[in-house]
Parts: structure tokens; sequence; C-alpha cells
């Protein structure tokens, strides 16, 4: 277990006994994985995971486009206070109807952002669990052959819209982390059998694939967490580029993760260690072609959000100060 995820476990467990925003009912213990955790919720009040102005509506949401929750219960979401789902919808949410905030949000990474353009419907501009409009990918369908978000496909955890001010549309993919780090154990095997570089190795072999093979000891050294989802988010938003999927001239990730949680820039792939002394610039130094990768901390990010100038926002803030109080820099 990582240090920031036991601080965070401790947190969790005086925001859930103190906090005005649990009710009483759900201050108890929550059963997870069989056993009685002091963070985590009573199940039945795992709605309560939510901040209350986004809770209706993210749960409408996720149903009504079949998403599926991470250690979900009954189509709500984990009763897990350290759950990184829960984290990414609780401060990023909020901006999905209201696109002059996310605009300022984003700002100072995209100040050519001239207004945001919804994805999945009309007057929502955050979508979740963004799977790509085809299998880009050529990933294993089910036999009913439908692709489900959240779960057995490559999904960006968010996904944003903008055009430009040089009247390009941009589709920004997000990956949310929190509390994870990973250890030095390779995925190129699955569980089943299959070996995973079989699946990518058609876009691996193309000349344009994301990542710069002169720089690659291996494709085997892409197989080890967090580079093997950065590996598989890359390629999505690059097959999404290829294909102008909605519309778009250009598709970018955007890595937004705590910097207290300093395990996680942990180097998991042998083969890449040569390459840099974190994950982030083992990745950055990879890319190809160039400006299609982002990488920020989530207090750096939030930290520059103009909250003042959005008072309907306001409370909303004092929630994310109060759980997530390492966001605030000052």
């Amino acid at each position: 277990m990582g240090k920031f995820l036991e601080s965070e476990k401790k947190r969790m467990v005086d925001f859930k006994s103190k906090s005005p925003y649990i009710s009483d009912k759900a201050r108890k213990d929550g059963i997870y994985k069989k056993k009685p955790r002091p963070f985590c919720l009573p199940r039945e009040y795992s709605s309560e995971n939510l901040y209350s102005g986004i809770r209706e509506g993210v749960i409408e949401y996720f149903t009504k486009y079949e998403i599926k929750w991470h250690d979900g219960i009954d189509k709500k979401p984990s009763n897990h206070l350290c759950d990184s789902m829960v984290c990414c919808l609780n401060f990023l949410f909020p901006f999905a109807y209201n696109p002059r905030a996310l605009k300022e949000l984003l700002f100072p990474l995209f100040p050519n952002i001239r207004r945001l353009l919804p994805m999945d419907q009309a007057g929502q501009y955050v979508s979740i669990e963004w799977i790509g409009l085809e299998n880009y990918l050529g990933e294993k369908m089910a036999q009913h052959g439908k692709r489900t978000r959240g779960a057995n496909f490559t999904s960006a955890d968010a996904a944003v819209m903008f055009e430009r001010t040089d009247g390009q549309k941009q589709i920004v993919l997000i990956e949310w982390k929190y509390t994870e780090s990973y250890s030095r154990t390779s995925y190129k095997i699955a569980g089943s059998g299959i070996d995973r570089t079989k699946i990518y190795a058609p876009l691996y072999e193309r000349d344009d694939f994301p990542v710069d093979k002169t720089l690659l000891p291996s494709f085997d050294d892409l197989f080890y967490e967090p580079f093997y989802q950065f590996m598989r988010q890359q390629l999505l938003a690059h097959e999404m580029e290829r294909a102008h999927e909605l519309g778009a001239n250009v598709v970018s990730l955007l890595h937004i993760a705590p910097s207290h949680n300093q395990e996680f820039q942990r180097v998991t792939s042998p083969g890449l260690l040569p390459i840099g002394d974190s994950v982030i610039n083992i990745w950055k130094k990879l890319q190809r072609p160039p400006h299609r990768f982002d990488s920020i901390s989530t207090e750096e990010l939030f930290n520059g959000f103009p909250v003042q100038q959005f008072p309907d926002m306001e409370e909303w803030w004092r929630y994310i100060e109060t759980r997530y109080s390492w966001v605030d820099l000052e």
C-alpha cells in the first residue's frame, strides 16, 4: 500500500466521522471486500460518496449510457472513500454543465480555447469513461457485440472538446489519478493466458505508432502500469484523431494527479529506466507527434481556478477543500 493511500484512508475516516456532508447513518463502517472498513461507507449509502450537488445527475448519466462503476454497488458508486472514479467525478462533474467555468479551468493549459463543445449530449461539456465511437484498438468484443464504457475496453476517465481560436476542434482525453501506485509487474500476459502484445501489435507495427520506437528498448517494456494505460489511451487519442471523431482535428491526452502522491512517479518498467527518472518525464520523451500529451497536478490545476468568479460553485469548492484538503496549496 502506498504512503499517500495510507494517509488518505486516515483523512477519510476523519472526514466521514465529522463532516456535515455525510449523514449520521452513513458514518458507520462499510463492508468492502467482505470486511468492515472505517474508510468506507455502509453499502446502502454509497451514493454519499459523491458531492450532493452532482449526485443525482451523475447516477442518471451512468444509467443512461450504461457506464460501469468501478466497484459499484447496485448501479451506484463504490463505497470506498478513496475511490479514484469518485474522486474524478467530485472534481470534474460540477463543470459538466458550466462551459464558462470549464473554460477558465482549462485555459492555463489550453490558452487557444474559444468555446467548449458538447460530446455526449447537448448542454453537457464533460464526458465520462469515453471509449471512442469505434473499436479503434481492436479490443475483444463481447458476444453481444456491444462495447461497455468503464469496463473491458480502453476508456478515458473523462473527455472534453472545444473549438480553438484557429478554428480547429480539439478533444482532450483525461486520465485521472488519485491514490494509485504501481509495482514492477508485467501485464504482458493476461490472467486468461492471452498475450496482450498481440492485441496492440498491428498498431505498434505501423509507422505512425504514437510512441518513439527509436527510444523504446522493446514493445514489452510498455506493458507495466501506468505505461500500459498511457499507451492505450495515447493510441485511442491517435486513432480518434486519424478518424476525425466528432469532427476533431486534434486529440490529445491530459494526465491529472496529486503532486502529493509521489509514489505514482516511480518507474515500474525496468527497460524504461534509462529514459527518465519519473513516469511523466519518460512519457513526454516517448511522444510522437509532439503536443499530444500534457500533465498537471490536481493541486496546480484547481488552485488556478478562479472560484470567486463563480458564486454558485463556492459550496462545491468548500466540499473539495474539506474532503481533499491536500488540494489547497496555500
